[in-house]
């Protein structure tokens, strides 16, 4: 079964929480930033992998792209057919040292944001 683009409305956005040390790095980066960011976890998805983080709307999401969470008032994305894949597993959004790959925006104070995950969703018939 693939996902469809999912909303706060089906439930489906909340599979994302966020540790303290990450929620502070979020408020220094709202506030050096000027706005909000938003995160996408991008090829694969195992404990401390990183998200991107860009400034809110610069990432254009594709059709197959989904929101799984909002996490401290900014928006966390994921593909679909991943997500699925992964068995729709609940995430939590860390920091730890080092600077992101890419693009993606760092957390200040030498860290990085990382992606850790929780068991999967067991599925019964």
């Amino acid at each position: 079964m693939t996902v469809s683009a999912a909303n706060v409305e089906n439930g489906t956005a909340g599979r994302v929480t966020v540790t303290r040390a990450a929620r502070r790095a979020i408020d220094a980066l709202l506030a050096a930033q000027g706005g909000p960011v938003m995160f996408v976890q991008s090829a694969g998805c195992c404990d401390g992998s990183d998200p991107m983080c860009f400034s809110s709307g610069e990432f254009l999401l594709g059709e197959g792209d989904m929101l799984v969470g909002v996490v401290h008032g900014c928006t966390f994305h994921m593909n679909a057919d991943q997500y699925e894949a992964l068995g729709r597993p609940r995430l939590v959004l860390d920091v730890e040292p080092g600077t992101p790959g890419g693009f993606s925006l760092a957390a200040g104070d030498g860290l990085r944001f990382v992606t850790r995950t929780k068991a999967p969703e067991r599925h019964t018939s």
